[in-house]
């Protein structure tokens, strides 16, 4: 099967106050470590990668972009987006590339994000390629008002800001922190967070070996600099976005089983196979405390959004 979970002697599983999973668990020379879980995990990314409640809650209307065609919408960012808006009370939108789609069944991610009230609004391909242009972005405010407009993955100066608040409870929990990253937000923000002597992980789910510079680049527009310790380890992304590999998904039913937890497949399972694999290498020395951020876990989608439609 390749790399074992078992690898891991102890996972204690928390949910801690911003609403983000996290994993704690001791590097330990021994066998035979015996498995521990309280607490619950919760999928709460969007307070976090969005920046503080405060912030949200300052405009009426989040603006969530998102890939819409077949298995390519986010559903940690509009599905995050959307649950936030349900959970506290404003209306969210998910602009969704692919304006073909408008007409069609929507896709599971898609469902829940309806299901949720957010109101989805389909754009052309070219459209959502300039999305960042500010006559796209102006485009969407006159259509829908004041609103907070959350670019595609949700990382901006507010989002690392409030991503820091992660590393400033977890500061006292652990040595290294791990973290699956997409666009790179939720990294820059923890590193900055987790404070001196403390150290960031970062496990890219694209190829390309870009995203240093995201990271630097949403650091310098948060901070005015570098901030914290942190290093990327390029090594896991299984050949790119939502692409897996036989041994990766092998880790994650392997792990799923052994801890109870089911383990979601573009971010999650690459950031835990990876670290498993860096400890299995000695990368980790024994004694070391690392928290494994757990960004999403796998959807229930439920009958509801089996039944949402466009809108």
């Amino acid at each position: 099967m390749g790399i074992s979970s078992n690898v891991i002697a102890k996972w204690v599983c928390r949910s801690v106050p911003s609403g983000l999973g996290a994993f704690e668990l001791t590097r330990s020379s021994g066998e035979g470590g015996r498995d521990t879980r309280s607490g619950a995990c919760a999928v709460g990314l969007c307070v976090t990668r969005r920046g503080p409640i405060g912030v949200t809650r300052e405009r009426l209307e989040p603006v969530e972009e998102g890939g819409g065609g077949p298995g390519e919408a986010d559903p940690h960012a509009c599905g995050a987006t959307a649950a936030a808006g349900r959970l506290l009370g404003f209306a969210t939108v998910g602009v969704i590339r692919g304006e073909e789609l408008a007409d069609r069944p929507l896709n599971p991610s898609l469902a829940r994000c309806a299901a949720d009230g957010m109101r989805l609004h389909f754009i052309s391909r070219d459209a959502y390629r300039r999305k960042d242009e500010p006559a796209v972005l102006d485009g969407l405010r006159a259509r829908f008002g004041d609103c907070l407009v959350v670019p595609e993955g949700g990382s901006n100066a507010p989002a690392v800001h409030g991503a820091a608040e992660l590393g400033r409870e977890l500061r006292e929990r652990c040595a290294v922190a791990a973290v699956a990253c997409g666009t790179g937000g939720t990294l820059a923000g923890l590193a900055a967070g987790l404070g001196p002597g403390r150290r960031a992980l970062g496990f890219p789910v694209l190829r390309g070996g870009f995203l240093g510079g995201e990271v630097e680049r949403l650091q310098r527009a948060a901070f005015g600099g570098r901030r914290g310790e942190w290093r990327l380890e390029e090594r896991f992304h299984c050949g790119g976005y939502a692409r897996r590999t036989p041994e990766l998904d092998a880790f994650a039913e392997d792990f799923g089983e052994r801890h109870g937890l089911p383990v979601e497949r573009i971010y999650v399972a690459k950031m835990l196979y990876g670290l498993t694999t860096l400890v299995e290498e000695g990368a980790l020395a024994p004694g070391t405390t690392v928290a494994a951020v757990v960004t999403g876990t796998e959807w229930d989608f439920g009958p509801a959004a089996q039944t949402a439609s466009s809108r």
